[in-house]
């Protein structure tokens, strides 16, 4: 049973974002909507919840329809809420009032624990802020759900249990999700919609079985126009050599067949769909200066501590060469980010217990890119950062994807894949040997993520880093340090951390 339809809808904001849209959302749909950051994800979730009117096209809904809309933001308004009133507060008057027992079984249904019920929501996670967003929209019973980057802050273990909610759904409930997660996407999907701003693609298939097809077909469709352009030039070069001999011979007919055969190569020429070429968020480029060292870092059984110098585990002896690029497994709260710290706290030779090859050229950059001074502009940042000139600077931002119009505005008012990519543009631009890089992947979309496992593989990179995007560490890691209890374990692959990391507690 169809219960929205969409017909030729198009929406355009200063440029278009998609045009003649074709969609039909049925019972037991579950939808991933794929697309570049800036491309009209969240515009076409806005249109399909009724909140934004497309620009062309129709949209069709059920009778009644109830539409549940998780953003991707947290409004602030509801962090003076506490997390059980926030989800009541969803419910109507009446309701709350009599049925607030639907609020009990929400949050049971999220495994919210009974302790943050009635915390604030803004002293908890970003994790829990998004989980209570959900449970807000679900208690309202919705017909169709739609979920806006719904992972963002999500450990892997809520990623799991956010899977398991999503299959445990009732089928005649579907869902449409954002999302930048691919193995999430691979989890929770079976139908893809790739939005492009003409000839929006849709395969009955999950993300990553979807993203070969589009390959496939795009591939025919350049293969088909080639043909057809070939088709029409011989056709003109034919008219062209009739009309020589109409021309000459004084025949009426040879010149009818030459209006012909243009005509026929005009034809061809108008219906030969253009090639879709995905227009680039920004290029992701690393670098990768070299070194002669054998090894660069030395763990030599170093303790991790927490801040105030409680004991998390100890390394043992561990070192890492040329070339190794290392994944640092572990539940949140284990000491990931603290041994991180540690690291880089070395390389300012301020941290005694890991030692750095002179030679190494570190890059730096947490989850939160505290590296980027909020009130800089990025054009600022990049000149003060290397030694290339105001020339040279806007040329490589234009190619980071960060137009010549925000180069002069402050860092803040970045989207969060522009910061993500400015970000690396500046570890690259430091010509560095050793990258050290916490969530790497946070605000960077599909096409970002691929560009920088590409270019951390390309260049023989060596780099510590910390994921929680599985698709990332599988690809991207050839070690794998995992913090089991007390100590620091090398592993030979991340499957068996994944499997413990994404169980039930």
């Amino acid at each position: 049973m169809t219960i929205i339809s969409l017909n030729a809808v198009g929406v355009t904001l200063g440029e278009p974002l998609f045009s003649d849209l074709r969609l039909t959302i049925n019972r037991a749909d579950r939808i991933g909507l794929v697309a570049a950051n800036g491309r009209g994800k969240s515009t076409l979730l806005a249109c399909l919840a009724g909140e934004l009117d497309q620009t062309s096209g129709e949209i069709t809904r059920a009778r009644g329809l109830r539409v549940g809309f998780v953003r991707q933001n947290v409004p602030p308004e509801a962090l003076t809420f506490s997390l059980y009133d926030w989800v009541l507060a969803a419910l109507p008057a009446e309701q709350a009032e009599y049925e607030s027992w639907r609020v009990d079984v929400a949050l049971d249904d999220l495994q919210v624990p009974d302790a943050l019920h009635h915390r604030m929501l803004g002293a908890l996670s970003g994790g829990w802020q998004r989980t209570a967003m959900l449970a807000a929209v679900w208690v309202g019973a919705p017909d169709l759900l739609l979920l806006d980057e719904p992972t963002n802050h999500l450990d892997l273990n809520r990623i799991a249990l956010l899977e398991g909610w999503l299959a445990a759904l009732p089928r005649k409930v579907p869902v449409v999700i954002t999302s930048h997660d691919r193995a999430f996407l691979d989890a929770t999907t079976n139908r893809t919609l790739f939005l492009r701003p003409e000839n929006a693609r849709l395969f009955q298939l999950p993300f990553t079985a979807a993203r070969a097809a589009l390959d496939e077909a795009d591939a025919a469709d350049e293969r088909r126009q080639a043909n057809d352009m070939a088709k029409a030039q011989q056709l003109r070069r034919q008219a062209a050599k009739l009309k020589n001999v109409g021309t000459n011979s004084g025949s009426d007919l040879l010149l009818t067949k030459t209006k012909q055969l243009s005509e026929r190569a005009e034809r061809l020429e108008a219906a030969a769909k253009p090639v879709h070429r995905e227009q680039s968020a920004g290029d992701i480029r690393l670098a990768n200066s070299g070194t002669h060292a054998k090894a660069l870092i030395t763990l030599d059984d170093a303790e991790v501590e927490t801040p105030d110098g409680r004991q998390l585990y100890k390394t043992g002896r561990k070192w890492i060469s040329r070339g190794d690029r290392i994944v640092l497994l572990g539940a949140n709260g284990t000491g990931k980010t603290q041994l991180i710290r540690m690291i880089e706290r070395a390389f300012a030779g301020a941290d005694g217990k890991v030692k750095c090859a002179p030679s190494v050229v570190p890059a730096c950059s947490d989850q939160h890119l505290s590296q980027l001074a909020g009130e800089e502009t990025p054009l600022g940042m990049v000149t003060a950062g290397s030694d290339i000139g105001d020339q040279r600077a806007r040329a490589v931002l234009a190619g980071a994807g960060i137009n010549i119009q925000m180069q002069d505005t402050p860092i803040d008012a970045l989207s969060g894949g522009q910061k993500a990519r400015l970000a690396m543009l500046l570890l690259r631009l430091k010509n560095p040997n050793f990258y050290l890089l916490d969530e790497p992947t946070n605000h960077l979309d599909i096409e970002g993520q691929e560009a920088l496992e590409a270019e951390l593989i390309a260049h023989g990179a060596s780099c510590l880093l910390v994921s929680h995007d599985r698709s990332f560490l599988r690809n991207v890691g050839n070690r794998f340090w995992w913090i089991k209890g007390r100590k620091l374990e090398e592993v030979d692959s991340p499957e068996e951390f994944l499997r413990v990391a994404m169980e039930p507690r």
